[in-house]
């Protein structure tokens, strides 16, 4: 078969070398006259054919020895699930041995603690103690099941209404973790070939749910409405058929990674020249910003109508957990049967919604909470505007109080390991609780690290005081 096969390509060749050689040369087969290249052409698809039908050398199969099993196993070198572990992953946080309030103990000594969000000093609030003992009373710990099928508890419907009471929304929808609300919310209204443009700067638990949702993300430059505004345009003129897609605008009103505050009010003027839904995010502004503690929306004075869905954790002012969408009835109903944080997890412990009603009813009760917020705001920010080697990059009006470098080391690593001797030092020297803005291995912010500071109502003027003298002497022998 072999030889044949060997004389068949030599007898190609000759004829390939004619026919090459004298164009206008014919041949004659089975009596009919062939010009020299469509014989080479047809006797190449005979080679073809011929060439395919043959069968493929297969090696003779043979088990392997106990010998050569041994010796692969020998070489197999499994690959890691994991990342090496590195010194950084050594270390391990604070533990606290008491509430999170302004003041904790950790390792056995009170510090001022600036490591938690408790804007309005609700942690540990006589009220809401009660109303979470009588709820346990009522309800016990938790509902054991999901909302739509036997974990719907009137405290539930009750905390839903208030919410939206207050924000003066048609109505609310309730998750039982605060960063599942973002999980969920997100792919629930996005799917695969929607546009979302995004600010660069959000934290991780949007970046999940952008992920999630598998649209077609884009960034803008964080809190630059120029860039804001290009994005806009520029997807506007490139996709025709943009009109017919789902397109969002996602934005924080006050940004976790540096404390910045979303000027709301021109973004809004931005969706409605481009026709785009805006989804903003309140955690750190709901019951912060505006003279009621109404969020972002009051803080610009834009009508929450104009805002498409709104979100907010619930474990940072209202000292509880969870959170909530809120928004228009079709936008609650919509993820009633289609948000997979809200259908498959177990609803929300009944006496943390107690709490957040207790909380909220507090907070209404009590506008001066804000205005004590506002008051602690200003008098931190003055004292830390003079801070050696670092600069404060949050807005005067946030919540969080955002230090960075001066002067970066060259990599983020390297900045954030200097943050973070910083912050253990003013712990153990000072006496003073904060955080340096460690972020996921899979968080793709790009804004620099720094040190966050956030502050509440409850912060008495001494602890303030005390903190900006602490950092300061902290940050002159570190940062010579």
């Amino acid at each position: 078969m072999e030889l044949a096969a060997l004389n068949l390509v030599n007898a190609t060749l000759n004829w390939i070398t004619f026919a090459l050689d004298a164009p206008s040369a014919r041949a004659v087969v089975f009596g009919v006259h062939i010009g020299g290249h469509l014989f080479v052409e047809v006797l190449l698809l005979v080679v073809i054919f011929f060439l395919l039908s043959q069968k493929s050398y297969k090696p003779p199969k043979r088990p392997l020895t106990k010998k050569e099993i041994d010796e692969l196993c020998d070489e197999w070198v499994p690959e890691s699930l994991i990342p090496p572990i590195t010194q950084e992953m050594l270390s391990e946080p604070p533990v606290l041995e008491s509430a999170a309030g302004p003041h904790t103990i950790i390792n056995g000594k009170e510090v001022v603690n600036f490591a938690s969000a408790n804007y309005l000093g609700f942690v540990g609030h006589d009220k809401l103690l009660e109303s979470c003992t009588s709820a346990l009373e009522k309800y016990g710990v938790g509902s054991c099941g999901p909302r739509g099928f036997y974990g719907t508890i009137d405290v539930h419907l009750d905390c839903e209404a208030r919410i939206a009471n207050f924000l003066g929304t048609h109505d609310s929808i309730l998750y039982s973790y605060g960063l599942s609300t973002l999980f969920s919310a997100i792919p629930c209204f996005c799917k695969k070939g929607d546009i979302i443009v995004v600010d660069e700067g959000v934290h991780w638990g949007i970046q999940n749910g952008l992920y999630l949702s598998r649209s077609t993300i884009v960034y803008f430059k964080h809190n630059d409405m120029d860039s804001l505004e290009k994005t806009l345009e520029k997807i506007t003129a490139q996709n025709k058929r943009a009109k017919k897609l789902r397109r969002y605008i996602v934005v924080e009103s006050v940004y976790q990674n540096s404390g910045q505050i979303a000027p709301l009010d021109k973004i809004i003027k931005l969706k409605e020249k481009y026709r785009f839904r805006v989804l903003l995010d309140e955690t750190n502004s709901f019951g912060v910003l505006g003279r009621t503690g109404r969020g972002l929306t009051e803080y610009c004075g834009v009508p929450i109508e104009k805002i498409d869905i709104v979100t907010a954790a619930m474990g940072h002012a209202l000292a509880t957990e969870g959170g909530f969408c809120t928004g228009s009835a079709r936008v609650i109903d919509h993820q009633r049967l289609s948000s997979s944080g809200y259908v498959f997890s177990a609803s929300l412990p009944p006496y943390l919604a107690s709490a957040a009603i207790t909380a909220i009813d507090i907070l209404e009760q009590n506008p001066d909470l804000t205005s004590k917020l506002k008051e602690n705001i200003a008098i931190l920010w003055k004292g830390l505007s003079d801070i050696r080697g670092l600069s404060i990059a949050s807005n005067p009006e946030s919540p969080i109080v955002f230090l960075v470098l001066e002067k970066s080391t060259g990599s983020m690593k390297s900045d954030l390991q200097l943050l973070e001797d910083i912050a253990d030092r003013a712990l153990k020297q000072e006496s003073i609780f904060v955080m340096a803005s460690k972020r996921s291995t899979l968080d793709k912010c790009p804004l620099p690290v720094g040190i966050r500071l956030f502050i509440s109502s409850a912060h008495s003027e001494f602890d303030l005081l005390k903190a900006c003298e602490s950092l300061k002497r902290v940050a002159a022998a570190m940062l010579r």
